[in-house]
């Protein structure tokens, strides 16, 4: 991959990085095994309001934090939920495994010393896109929890990708300008993000949408859950950077027509910004 903005040493960095992600030498977290059960429950039909919630039990911490946020005004407005179980069969299995997800595979899985508030706020993008894409995949009649997990983790490889680039920096005494760094991690997060989902044994509907969600336009497979993701970026980007994308530019966006969402659609799901804002800021606490 040439990429023109970049200095000589930030060529050489390039070459070293493209090398490593062939060679599959990424150094990839490993995905909680609560956050890990918690899709396979929501995967399977069978699965019970009981199992998610002795899931979550399990882990002390993380049903705290779970029962925090779903009795936030974002999920529960009017009610107050006392246990697990009764959570789970209030706001539903997909929900509360949204939650545990993002709570058990957040930006806390991630150690880039430096670059904690860079790697907080593309966490915030991702949510965000996630919980956009559940709300696309819901206008389009689509599966709600595979388009919330791709959602999620479209671009989870940011942070592995953004230590590699530091690694090898350092390794090779290096000296790269901020902006070499944030280019490389740009251009090559989205290979690496493929290498963790397909890592992680996500769903592959999962893993295809994460994979040619740039391209969805000539995708051989998932196409629809692709697009869907591509255009809960571009809701994502608008909501929490207007400045990015005018929302004249997000209502003429190609995705909307492949997805066959037509301009009120399009427009009525711009009314659930708040909603989406305020679940995000819960979700990202």
């Amino acid at each position: 991959m040439e990429i023109s903005v970049l200095s000589s040493k930030g060529q050489q960095v390039a070459a070293l990085l493209a090398a490593q992600i062939e060679r599959k030498e990424i150094d990839v977290p490993m995905l909680p095994e609560v956050a890990n059960k918690a899709v396979t429950l929501t995967q399977d039909p069978d699965s019970t309001a009981t199992a998610m919630a002795n899931l979550i039990q399990s882990d002390q911490s993380l049903a705290g934090h779970v029962m925090r946020i779903a009795n936030s005004v974002a999920y529960t407005p009017l009610a107050n939920l006392v246990s697990l179980q009764q959570a789970v069969a209030r706001l539903g299995m997909g929900a509360m495994s949204e939650i545990a997800l993002a709570a058990s595979v957040g930006a806390k899985l991630f150690n880039t010393p430096g670059y904690e508030s860079y790697i907080a706020q593309q966490w915030q993008h991702a949510l965000a896109t996630g919980l956009w894409a559940k709300e696309i995949a819901r206008q389009t009649r689509s599966n709600v929890e595979v388009a919330f997990l791709a959602g999620l983790l479209h671009s989870i490889g940011r942070p592995a990708v953004l230590q590699t680039i530091l690694d090898l920096v350092e390794l090779h005494e290096i000296a790269l300008s901020e902006q070499d760094i944030f280019e490389l991690e740009s251009s090559y997060q989205h290979a690496t993000s493929e290498m963790v989902v397909k890592s992680w044994e996500m769903p592959h509907l999962v893993t295809a949408a994460v994979a040619y969600y740039p391209t969805y336009e000539t995708a051989p497979e998932a196409a629809a859950q692709a697009a869907q993701i591509s255009l809960a970026i571009q809701y994502a980007t608008h909501m929490l950077t207007p400045d990015l994308i005018e929302e004249s530019e997000l209502l003429a966006s190609p995705a909307l027509t492949a997805l066959n969402i037509y301009q009120d659609e399009a427009e009525a799901l711009l009314g659930k910004s708040a909603s989406v804002a305020e679940k995000c800021q819960e979700l990202s606490a």
